[in-house]
């Protein structure tokens, strides 16, 4: 596979073993020391084979003295740990979340797995058993049950020493940054399911009745009736990749666009047996409805900005055209200049007197890969990531969100977050992941050669920096001050998207073709308008 040659020659096996080397050490505090110290001991210890026997030291004494030297080295050790206790701790726990296998970092995992010559169905097979076998397990967060249907953010192994195997330790939240569960993981697991379906053509897995109450038991936590008077999914801040407080609350365009694939992908899977039948008419009427919601009010271009800037408010009736009572000074001066003429995107939330203008990419390009976007809206996307390469691509692909929250904003929406600084990690950071998806939506809309040139300009440095987990700055130009390097998602990401531009019928496993019986928005004149 060439793109696993390619990969051979950035990561030498020497590399990968410097690495593990370097790793293991890092676990290991005061290591060159204690080297040092065992040296010298074993030196002191060494019998000299010409001397007299009697007066060297017995067998018996040397072991001693190395048990010794042993303890001592532990002692030594334990006390330099003492000392460096409360910061060596604290960068643990730091890299705690680094330990663990989450379920939305593993699908271009999964989906490197499906698409290299030969294929290795079985380890996304696995996963997708165990991580279903996960979701039976009773989550509370303290004194509170969650739903049956939430799938785990996460899982580690853990070894079991009294029935001598590993187990798995399953998050739902209890253990995230803001203790919220993840809504985008039980989608991504439904999506990866169809990719498993699509590559391998065995319907086995599907078919059992365990996997089939897991995407039902799924979408009965999200089409169970409520307050609602949108189609969306209300979200709390912190439930998808963006897993940090960033103002993302109510209805995130990510999760919208995951929430309509996943629909997509379960209405084609499930079968009508045991309730399925009424599961998928309730599946066909939210898909209509929910894309006809974000096709209408989350689209954004040149003509609609122009639209909501001439915007009325207050309303009061029902044949409103402000449908959210948008203030139109409410608009972010930012976006009057980043918007071209040619081009358009699905802005990042809409809820009542409030629009979130910025650009999420994750959002944008599942929109295009589920057909939530119109070929007509497909294209534009495309058209605004050409038309702002430097904002968006920048010098290392790619942008998660665009722009960046800065000064009493950001203080305000990320409450001071100091791994959300301008310009890094969520924050307008730069990761390189992101290249799958880009590339996914780059083939779909026949614009391969996007996402050609942001793979090769990935590939300058990729490689040489460490694989890290993204990056800082306006384009991306440094290292990101927390990355972490030699991320499996990082390479899996790259690897995806050179063997979709390799072999562009990969593209089938993750995408979908329009749905030619949705409802399409009717964009007629606002009445609003001002004359």
């Amino acid at each position: 596979m060439a793109s696993s040659h390619a990969m051979e020659k950035q990561i030498s096996p020497e590399k990968l073993h410097s690495f593990r080397e370097k790793a293991a050490a890092s676990y290991c505090p005061a290591t060159c020391e204690e080297q040092s110290f065992l040296l010298s001991k074993q030196s002191e210890t060494t019998v000299n084979p010409s001397a007299d026997t009697t007066a060297g030291k017995s067998k018996e004494t040397a072991e001693k003295e190395a048990s010794e030297c042993s303890e001592k080295m532990m002692s030594r050790s334990s006390e330099s740990e003492k000392e460096n206790g409360e910061a060596e701790l604290a960068e643990k726990r730091k890299d705690d979340s680094y330990r663990v296998v989450f379920v939305r970092d593993f699908v271009p995992s999964g989906l490197a797995c499906l698409m290299k010559e030969p294929s290795e169905p079985e380890i996304v097979k696995n996963f997708l058993l165990k991580t279903l076998l996960l979701q039976g397990r009773e989550k509370r967060i303290d004194n509170f049950t969650l739903g049956e249907g939430v799938m785990p953010t996460s899982f580690k192994v853990l070894y079991d020493s009294h029935r001598g195997k590993d187990t798995l330790l399953a998050d739902f939240g209890g253990s995230a940054i803001g203790r919220v569960a993840p809504v985008d993981s039980g989608f991504w697991w439904i999506i990866l399911l169809r990719s498993y379906t699509k590559c391998t053509r065995d319907h086995s897995l599907l078919e059992l009745p365990e996997v089939q109450r897991g995407i039902k038991l799924i979408l009965n936590l999200c089409l169970s009736d409520g307050f609602d008077t949108f189609p969306t999914l209300l979200c709390a801040d912190g439930c998808s990749m963006t897993d940090r407080r960033m103002g993302i609350y109510g209805y995130p365009i990510e999760i919208q666009a995951l929430f309509f694939f996943a629909l997509r992908c379960a209405s084609q899977m499930l079968k009508p047996e045991h309730g399925g039948k009424e599961l998928i008419e309730r599946i066909d009427k939210r898909i209509t409805a929910l894309s006809f919601h974000i096709q209408s009010y989350y689209w954004l271009d040149f003509t609609q900005l122009n639209n909501i800037y001439r915007y009325r408010t207050e309303e009061y009736s029902h044949t409103a055209v402000n449908k959210f009572n948008v203030i139109p000074e409410s608009i972010p001066d930012w976006v009057f200049d980043f918007m071209p003429l040619r081009g358009g995107y699905f802005i990042g939330n809409v809820s009542p007197a409030r629009m979130d203008f910025r650009w999420f990419l994750v959002g944008n390009c599942i929109a295009i890969l589920s057909s939530l976007a119109t070929p007509a809206q497909a294209a534009a996307i495309m058209d605004l990531v050409e038309e702002r390469w430097e904002d968006l691509i920048g010098e290392m692909p790619l942008k998660i969100s665009f722009p960046e929250l800065e000064g009493h904003q950001w203080r305000i929406v990320t409450g001071c977050d100091p791994k959300n600084t301008r310009w890094s990690y969520h924050n307008g950071g730069s990761w390189p992941v992101l290249l799958w998806l880009l590339t996914a939506a780059c083939i779909k809309t026949g614009r391969p050669q996007i996402a050609k040139r942001a793979i090769e300009q990935a590939e300058q440095r990729l490689s040489k920096d460490g694989w890290p987990e993204y990056y800082d700055g306006k384009t991306g130009r440094y290292v990101g001050k927390q990355a972490r390097k030699y991320q499996t998602w990082s390479i899996a990401g790259y690897l995806v998207a050179k063997m979709m531009i390799e072999n562009p019928s990969n593209l089938l496993m993750i995408s979908l073709e329009e749905d030619k019986k949705m409802a399409k928005p009717r964009l007629t004149r606002s009445a609003s308008w001002t004359s």
